[in-house]
């Protein structure tokens, strides 16, 4: 699971290459909808947040999730400007350490229109970094004699991809994969928060020109809408998670259903893959990634 996006990049890529020898790619393009899988993907995952959970989960965990994603964020822009990250890259840097990886990333992409390549370089580098701290992290919390409760709620705000947190989480117990989770869950709930704040920036510092005033009309076609289907799954399950018309059995059929869109959304990024992008990107947004991360976890524990 938690690999799966890049290897629908590498199959893109694959099928792009095919599809180019037999003279038919240009043909097929418009079948690799990239915006409408990541759009749908990303509403079915407001459709597995349960505002009750959160809600259970009491005040500090929300309270946790606000400063680890405004101090990671934060911290993140800060390096990527001072070495000179294109801003629209540093945006998506920024949101994937900050909240949840991928899907913040992707939600990051529609705030502020950023390149397929870019959404491409900053998922690679969730998943590197992800996945040895989904194996070290749970060792450290056992190392530290962190309780199962600390031990996840640090897991959930640290580990930016869902399927890793909930790896390090069972890794180191139960009762850790059950906070972590719900951590997790906490942070993703921010997206549309962050998504709006990127669109009033976007539109109000970096693309406006002198003398003009950003209308908010402006605001609201930059603003990602698919946020708000987001937003409104997240209602509607919640609401039929409390009445009983939907259980656990078909919250894990969203899920699956989520986990295929975003494998077609990523395998049409592979299929129009340009290396020209990642190669200008250079050495620095790895730099970042890892500055961040570093800061990420001191700041979690």
């Amino acid at each position: 699971v938690i690999e799966f996006p890049v290897y629908a990049v590498v199959l893109g890529l694959l099928a792009n290459g095919l599809l180019s020898l037999l003279g038919i790619r240009d043909r097929l393009a418009a079948y690799f909808r990239t915006e409408f899988f990541l759009k749908t993907g990303l509403v079915l995952l407001g459709a597995t947040i349960n505002l009750t959970e959160i809600v259970a989960f009491g005040a500090k965990g929300l309270v946790q999730a606000v400063i680890l994603i405004t101090s990671v964020f934060l911290f993140t822009w800060s390096v990527a400007r001072w070495l000179g990250v294109e801003e629209k890259l540093r945006a998506l840097l920024s949101a994937s350490v900050a909240i949840c990886g991928v899907s913040a990333a992707i939600t990051a992409a529609g705030a502020v229109l950023a390149k397929k390549e870019q959404l491409a370089y900053v998922t690679g580098l969730v998943i590197l970094f992800a996945l040895p701290l989904m194996f070290l992290q749970p060792a450290l919390a056992v190392w530290l004699n962190l309780t199962p409760e600390v031990a996840g709620a640090w897991i959930g705000g640290n580990i930016d991809t869902t399927a890793a947190v909930v790896g390090a989480g069972s890794i180191h117990s139960q009762q850790a994969l059950k906070v972590a989770s719900i951590t997790k869950i906490s942070q993703n709930a921010l997206i549309g928060v962050v998504a709006f704040l990127l669109a009033l920036y976007w539109v109000v510092v970096v693309e406006r020109k002198p003398g003009q005033r950003p209308s908010v009309w402006q605001i609201w076609e930059r603003f990602p809408k698919f946020v708000l289907g987001f937003i409104l799954a997240s209602i509607v399950v919640t609401l039929a998670g409390s009445y009983g018309w939907i259980d656990k059995v078909g919250l894990r059929d969203v899920r699956h259903l989520r986990e295929w869109f975003f494998m077609a959304a990523f395998l049409s990024i592979g299929y129009g893959l340009s290396f020209h992008g990642l190669r200008d990107a250079g050495w620095r947004p790895i730099g970042v990634y890892a500055l961040a991360t570093a800061f990420n976890t001191v700041v979690a524990l």
